[in-house]
């Protein structure tokens, strides 16, 4: 009984190793990107970056802050798969989210820099995709960024 509560408790997402994605440039990924959440960011081919309404990757998600400003990215390649690692070095306006999604415990106050690590993927139709998981590891939700249209 122990054994079957211990292995229920785990969860995948907790200890995510990657997509297994290996072969995109940074031709690829530099471009505008967005989300849902009215979230947008510009990856310049000279590695500088631009930031609006980024939320906080992990638990960091919870506090409800979103970031604008300027800062750097680059493309790394773990044993996992490729990661899109992203810099704010300039913040230029913090926004919150709806506090009906914001942990009501949550006083944190928001950094000035910050750095986010997208995992890169792609979709059914080997469109590229970027991602990371908010919140509790356990369940495992992703931000998803996705090409911005005319990009």
């Amino acid at each position: 009984m122990v054994g079957l509560a211990t292995l229920t408790a785990c969860n995948p997402y907790q200890y995510y190793e990657g997509t297994g994605i290996h072969d995109t440039t940074a031709a690829e990924v530099a471009g505008g990107w967005e989300n849902v959440e009215e979230t947008r960011v510009v990856l310049r081919k000279d590695g500088t970056a631009l930031f609006e309404k980024l939320d906080g990757q992990d638990f960091d998600f919870d506090d409800g802050w979103r970031l604008s400003g300027k800062g750097t990215w680059q493309l790394t390649d773990d044993d996992g798969g490729q990661v899109v690692r992203l810099a704010l070095t300039a913040r230029t306006q913090v926004e919150s989210r709806s506090t009906s999604t914001v942990t009501a415990t949550s006083t944190s106050e928001p950094p000035s820099t910050y750095a986010w690590s997208f995992y890169v993927d792609r979709d059914q139709h080997d469109e590229l995709k970027l991602f990371f998981f908010y919140g509790d590891p356990d369940i495992g939700n992703t931000y998803v960024m996705t090409r911005e249209a005319g990009s």
